[in-house]
C-alpha cells in the first residue's frame, strides 16, 4: 500500500530555516509528481510546490517564491522542502501528496501522508 510519512516540523522563530522530508513507500516513487501543501488554520489547503517525474519543479504558492525549495531523491525514494526565511505567516500543517496512476488506463490518484506542524514563532 501507499504511504507517506512526513517529518522535519517544529517550531523556529522568524527568519529561520526547516527543512522537511516525505519518505515515500509502496509504489514506484520515480512514475510520481509530488507536492507539498500546506494548511494554516482556519483557512484552506493550498499547494505549496510540486516537482513532477520529468524533474520540473514549481513553486505554485507566490509567497513562497525565492524562499522555499522543492527537491527528490529518487534513490532514497524522499522528497524535500527547503524553507529558509520563515515568517509567521508560514504557520500550518504541512502534508506530502503523491500523484500516480495505478495502470495506464486509469485516471492518476492523489495520496496524503499525516501532515507535519510548522510554527513559526518568536
Amino acid at each position: 500500500q501507499v504511504q507517506l510519512v512526513e517529518s522535519g516540523g517544529g517550531l523556529v522563530q522568524p527568519g529561520g530555516s526547516l527543512r522537511l522530508s516525505c519518505a515515500a513507500s509502496g509504489f514506484t516513487f520515480s512514475r510520481s509528481a509530488m507536492s507539498w501543501y500546506r494548511q494554516a488554520p482556519g483557512k484552506e489547503r493550498e499547494l505549496v510546490a510540486t516537482f513532477t517525474s520529468s524533474g520540473v519543479s514549481t513553486n505554485v504558492a507566490d509567497s513562497v517564491t525565492g524562499r522555499f525549495t522543492i527537491s527528490r531523491d529518487n534513490a532514497k525514494n524522499t522528497v524535500y522542502l527547503q524553507m529558509n526565511s520563515l515568517n509567521p505567516e508560514d504557520t500550518g500543517v504541512y502534508s506530502c501528496n503523491a500523484k500516480f496512476s495505478r495502470r495506464i488506463w486509469l485516471a492518476p490518484d492523489d495520496y496524503w501522508g499525516q501532515g507535519t506542524q510548522v510554527t513559526v514563532s518568536s
